[in-house]
């Protein structure tokens, strides 16, 4: 049996992924280059694409996994630009989950901070529509 997909982008950083999820236009793909891009530039040690659109999550020992769809494997869509292909990891742990175009609250509870996929409890951090996911995305992997 296979593992589900789900509409979300992944970028391993440093040994742990960061799952994004959102709507369609919300800013995915966007996230996923950002991150990239600020490995390249010395703010992050590392940061590879795992898989963008669509990714498979499986649970396994305790933790969640992330892998990219095979058909989409290396690309990721750079909005007016196209498909670009890019290094990929085949597989990766997932540390936390970014929620873009979410309900975001200034002073999240603990239940806010945390969600649950395949059963496994991640932390969450919820981005509103409009603001920066970013810096706080920067803020949580350097602090």
């Amino acid at each position: 049996m296979s593992s589900p997909t789900i509409h979300a982008s992944a970028v391993l950083v440093g040994a742990r992924a960061v799952l994004i999820r959102g709507p369609s236009g919300s800013g995915k793909s966007r996230l996923a280059l950002e991150l990239i891009q600020a490995a390249r530039g010395g703010t992050l040690r590392f940061a590879r694409l795992v898989g963008d659109d669509r990714v498979h999550v499986e649970a396994m020992h305790g933790r969640l996994l992330v892998r990219p769809a095979a058909a989409l494997a290396g690309m990721i869509e750079l909005r007016g630009a196209g498909i670009l292909k890019l290094p990929h990891e085949p597989s990766a742990v997932v540390g936390f989950v970014v929620e873009l175009a979410a309900a975001a609250e200034r002073s999240p509870g603990a239940r806010q901070q945390r969600t649950e996929l395949e059963g496994v409890t991640l932390a969450r951090l919820a981005v509103a529509v409009g603001e920066p996911a970013l810096p706080a995305v920067l803020a949580l992997l350097t602090s």
